[in-house]
Order: structure tokens, then sequence, then C-alpha cells
């Protein structure tokens, strides 16, 4: 095994107990392999039908890189977000601007290709109709032109109706509605704008809840607050299972009567009561103190929080509170909206925004795993680009976090008040696996800083949370505006274990308080099948690979049962053909973990978890191997007709185009380095 720079471990305890410690991250830190080998392993899968597949998907990364160093791959997403762009044409529309008829045709074209046999649109490949998706549809076809006794029409209704009907929408879609007057707003939950004068030191106040929630809901208070809606001439009565004006309410009060649900559900009747008759002084406050900090954050960002219902938010908030098509503000946010979009001949689809970040890190660590040596100078690009992207500025982080410098990455191309850990995690590990050259003094303060504010970031459960610090009451997710169940930024699995991946390859083990916090955290996590869930990615497989692959960087004992047991359920869900496979299905029934047809995506994460685990000589990796090979193209790249990524489970789910193609790329390398490592040979 590769030793690491002796000393680097004493030296940044030290700099972390001490602001004038002079230690220093080491400049040059060699491939850790931490994965255990059989003494009599011997590989089945030829080495040269490995290589070539290597190469393929080599060649083919480096020949998508961006001139500046950076990866960026599609982010798919469902319909809803091209609804929503319609939509917001005609909001602004409504207040002088045009509709432009191209643009509109595009989007409803795309919109139109995703609806199902049945009528109706999924929020996810394969997956079933959803109502929420299937009526923002429907409204934005009908925005578009389309007659509702169109044939495709008459049948998107249809499901829409056997669904439950509009009344049955989740609580932003119906907050939605209620803007363009398809919804009395006594249906829609309330978000009351004096929640930003909530001092932190309560319970609740808005930093107690997630980054993407903030970047949700404070620019919809201010709607709500200003009673702003839009008048688009139509209605769609005829998605209601009954009269509109007879629909009830069908959020009730649960049995016994003092249940937190309860709870928030008498703040909600309260609020929308208060909505009608505010406190007018405290309500100027409130919407100022509102204003200020959706434009505050808007600097350094490529739209509030870099997100898409951020940014269409923050233009529905600026046109509540009167601003003019033409104001700069409104026009920086529709630029930002632009940048989201992918136009192709016929059809326009929206992104629900981008993955630059994300992307060029792990394009990095998969190539460097590859083979290509540190100061290969697609590498040297990445690096330089990457470390460009390190916050340098305090965010939303620091009101739980005070007392730690400011480090980090984002996810996308600008996103200064959100730095998340996930990210961070995955772009410090990308740098160390690139030569120093001119940036070595730069790039070593970096590390160090990246590390120093992992360290900070870790929760009092021991793990971490992708971008707030002990975000995490759970009596929030009974607010009713919180419906789509991710209002909270816990620790996860995933999370914890790719920090602890970050940690073990700079030399923290399993005598580090930090480490054995985190291994106590994931052991807790664990399910009784030995897996563990993926927040971040589909679903089961992605979390398992990501704690495996942590606990080994760390050296936990990989013979340790709760170890076997996971490596042991991954190949029980392995499929006949050598792939693995996973749908969105099992986050809303864990029945389905770990099934669904074979995707490259997950067939490399249950490899590299197998990897980790000490399973090389495994008959399930031979499978895998071979799998991934033999459903390679030509041109180094995989099909993939799966979706692998979740935003907030149950309720949005994504696409990363270039998932398909660098993590097969890692799981074929690792295999060949470990068989390299057996036969002798040298791994850089």
């Amino acid at each position: 095994m590769d030793k690491l720079v002796p000393g680097f471990l004493d030296r940044i305890n030290m700099r972390l107990r001490s602001r004038s410690s002079n230690g220093r991250i080491p400049l040059t830190v060699r491939e850790r392999f931490v994965y255990n080998t059989p003494k009599d392993f011997l590989p089945e899968t030829p080495a040269s039908d490995v290589e070539e597949a290597i190469r393929r998907t080599q060649d083919f990364l480096l020949g998508i890189q961006k001139p500046d160093g950076h990866w960026a791959g599609e982010l798919e997403a469902d319909s809803t977000l091209t609804a929503d762009y319609i939509l917001l044409m005609h909001l602004l529309a409504a207040s002088g601007g045009e509709v432009n008829p191209v643009q509109q045709r595009k989007a409803a074209n795309y919109v139109l290709s995703k609806q199902l046999p049945d009528g109706g649109w999924n929020i996810y490949a394969n997956g079933p109709s959803e109502v929420s998706a299937s009526v923002k549809a429907y409204f934005a076809l009908r925005l578009a032109g389309y007659s509702p006794d169109e044939p495709l029409m008459e049948k998107a209704r249809e499901c829409i109706l056997w669904l439950g009907g509009v009344m049955k929408c989740n609580a932003f879609a119906k907050i939605y509605l209620s803007i363009f007057r398809q919804l009395d707003p006594k249906w829609a939950p309330a978000i009351p704008v004096e929640m930003m004068l909530l001092p932190t030191i309560l319970p609740f106040n808005v930093y107690e809840i997630s980054y993407w929630s903030r970047c949700i809901v404070i620019p919809l208070a201010i709607v709500q607050a200003r009673d702003y809606t839009v008048d688009v001439g139509l209605n769609i009565d005829e998605l209601y299972v009954g009269p509109r004006e007879d629909s009830k309410d069908d959020i009730e009060r649960e049995r016994p009567a003092i249940t937190w649900y309860n709870f928030f559900i008498t703040i909600d009747s309260l609020s929308k009561r208060y909505q009608r008759r505010p406190v007018r002084f405290l309500r100027e406050i409130a919407v100022g103190k509102a204003t200020h900090w959706v434009l505050s954050r808007l600097e350094k960002s490529a739209g509030l929080g870099a997100i898409w219902p951020g940014i269409i938010n923050t233009i529905f908030a600026l046109k509540a509170l009167g601003y003019p098509n033409d104001h700069p503000e409104v026009k920086r946010q529709l630029r930002e909206v632009e940048l989201l979009k992918i136009e192709e001949e016929d059809s326009l689809r929206m992104q629900p925004c981008t993955s630059p970040v994300w992307d060029t890190g792990w394009a990095v660590i998969a190539l460097h795993d590859s083979g290509l040596p540190r100061n290969h100078p697609g590498l040297l690009k990445a690096a330089k680009w990457l470390l460009g992207k390190e916050v340098r500025n305090y965010g939303d982080w620091r009101v739980k976090n005070p007392n730690v410098e400011p480090s980090g990455w984002y996810f996308e191309y600008a996103c200064e008040w959100f730095p998340d850990t996930d990210d961070s995690a995955v772009v410090l590990m990308a740098l160390q696996r690139t030569a120093l050259l001119e940036t070595g003094a730069r790039k070593e303060e970096a590390l160090l800083r990246g590390t120093k504010w992992l360290l900070g970031m870790q929760g009092r459960d021991g793990g971490w949370g992708a971008f707030d610090k002990d975000n995490d009451k759970k009596f929030l997710n009974h607010i009713p505006f919180a419906d789509f169940g991710a209002i909270l930024d816990p620790s996860t699995g995933d999370v914890a274990g790719r920090c602890l991946d970050w940690f073990g390859r700079v030399g923290f083990d399993m005598h580090h308080r930090a480490v054995a916090n985190a291994v106590g955290f994931l052991k807790k996590e664990q399910e009784r099948d030995g897996s563990w869930f993926g927040r971040w990615g589909t679903n089961y497989i992605y979390g398992t690979w990501s704690v495996l692959s942590g606990l080994a960087s760390v050296g936990e004992d990989m013979e340790k049962d709760y170890i076997k047991r996971a490596a042991a359920w991954l190949k029980s869900v392995q499929l006949p053909g050598g792939g693995w496979g996973e749908r969105c299905t099992s986050y809303h029934d864990p029945s389905f973990k770990g099934k669904g047809p074979a995707t490259p995506s997950q067939t490399a994460w249950a490899l590299m978890g197998l990897l980790a685990a000490g399973e090389v000589e495994s008959h399930a990796v031979e499978k895998g191997i071979r799998h991934l090979i033999s459903t390679q193209k030509d041109d180094g790249t995989w099909d993939e007709d799966e979706w692998n990524a979740t935003g907030f489970p149950m309720f949005f789910y994504l696409e990363y185009h270039l998932y398909r193609n660098y993590f097969p790329l890692m799981a074929l390398s690792r295999y060949r380095n470990l068989r390299r490592r057996k036969l002798g040979g040298k791994v850089e």
C-alpha cells in the first residue's frame, strides 16, 4: 500500500488547533489503495478487453472537455420545468411582455413528447403518471393553445381526474395554480412572510429549513404577502373532481388531536386568516427583509440558489413587488433561465440547474484512476478551473457554523452562498490527483481550507448534511408547505461516506474522533439487509457504494460483519446478465430496493462497492465487469434509459447524463488497478 507523506495528520490537527500554525498539506500524496485483494486472486476477464474499454472512455471524456478545463453534462428533469417555462412566459405577457410563439411551440412539443399512454405525465423515467406533473403539463398546454376537446387533452383529463384532480396536487403546484387564478388561495398552503422576523434562537426560523427550501419559499412568501395573481384568460375547472366552488381542502386534522401535524394545520389556518388582515407595519418590515434576503443572494450566483425553482420564484416575487419586465434584476434572472434551456430544432426543455463542478470533479477522478498522469494537460486545466470555484465568502451555512473559515465548493457555475459538503469532498479528491506545477501553493492552501471546512460541517450525530449543519428538526416536516418531503437537510449515509473517502485519502483513520463519530453514524443508518439509503443517487445501490468506499478509505476492517452484510446485499440484487439496476420506485416503496433494469451507472456503483469490500475475486465482480464491457458502445459511452439521481425523494428526480460514462470508467479502472497490483505491476 502506498504510504502517505509522514506527519500529515499531526500537522493538520495542529493547524486545526492553532491559526498561527504553518502546517501544510503535502504537495504530493500518492494514490492510496485501500481495497483488499485475496492472495490467490486470478483475473478472469482478459486484460486487453479491460484496457480497450478504458481507452475508449478516456478518449470520449477528453474529447468533450470544455476549452477552459471543465466538464458539464446535461442534467435532465421531468416535464414540470418546461411546463413552468410556458407559465413564466404568460406571467410576463400579463404585464406587458409577449409570448414567443416559437419558444412556446417548442416547449409544448417537449411536454407532449413526455405524455404517457394513459394520458398523464410522470416524474421519472418509466415511472407512473403523477398528478401534480400531469396538472402542470395540462395547464401549460392549455396556455399554449391546445383545446380541452382535443383527444390528447381529453385523455390527459381522464387520467388527472382518475388521480384525484387538482386538489390532490402537492403544495407548490397548488401555490402556482393560485397565482394563476386556477385555485382559490384558501386551498393553497400559506407561507407567512413574517417568518423572516423570527430570531435564530427559536426552534423554527428560515435557517432551520434546507437551503433549497429557503430559495423556494421565501420568494413565494413575498408573492403571497402582496396577494399577487395573474389573469391568463382561461381556467382548468375541468380538472376538478367536483365543482370548483365546492372543493374541500384535503388537509384534515388527525386523531389524536395533539400532534405536530395538527399543530401546523392550525398554524396554517390562522396564517390564512392573518394573510387577509395582516399587521401592516410588521408585514412591510418582513417583506423588506425577505426582499433583501433574495436580492443579496443573487450576487455571485447563477440565480437564487442557482436552481430552477429559486430562479422562477424570484421572478414571480419581483413582479409581485412591482418590478417591470425590463428591470435589470428581472432581466438578470431571465438570462439565467436562458442558460438552463436546451433547445433543439423543434423541441425545448429546461434543466433544473447545471452540474459543472460535480461533473468535473468526478471526471478528473475517473481519468486519473484510468491511468492519466497527474500532470496530464487535461487534468491540469481541470484543476485550475476547480481551484477558481472555491468559495471564499461566508454563506448561509455560517448561521450554524460561525467559527469556520470559508471554503468549500458548490455544484453549479456560480452559487457562492451555498457550497455543499458532497461537492467539496469530490473536488478535494480530484485536486489531490493532479500535479501542482504553478498552482502548488494555491492548491495546498485550498486543500487545507477545504478539509477544515468539511470537519467544521460535521453534525452532532456524526454525519454530514449536504449544505447545512444539524438541519434536522423533524417536526418541521409537518408544515403544510413542506409536503414535498425535503424541507430538511439532515445527515445522510451517502454524503458521510463521501466525506470519509476524502479524509481517508489524507491520513485520517479510525482513531480520529471525527471518523469514529461518522462510523458510528453510518452503523446506525444501515438497513437491516445491509444496505444504505441513497439520498442524492438512486438509491440503495448508490448509498451502499458511497458508504463502503468511505469506510475502506479510513481503514475500517472490511471483514467485519456489517461490511459483509452490505456486500452480500449488493450481490443478492445483481441481475442475471451481470449488471445492477434500481428504479426511483424504491424511494416510494423500499421493497423495490435494488430492483430495476441494469444501468451502467448503478452497475459501476455496485462494482466499486464490492471492490471496496474486498470482493475483487468474486464471481459477481467478474460478471459485472463483463457486463460493462459488453454494453459499451464503440465511442466509449454507454446508453442509459433509467434515471439515476434525486432532488427530492418521492417528488423530484434527475438524470445525470455523464454518470453513464465516468462511473463505469472508474469501476473498470479500479478493477484493472487491483489486478495490476496483484500481478506486481506499477500503478501511478
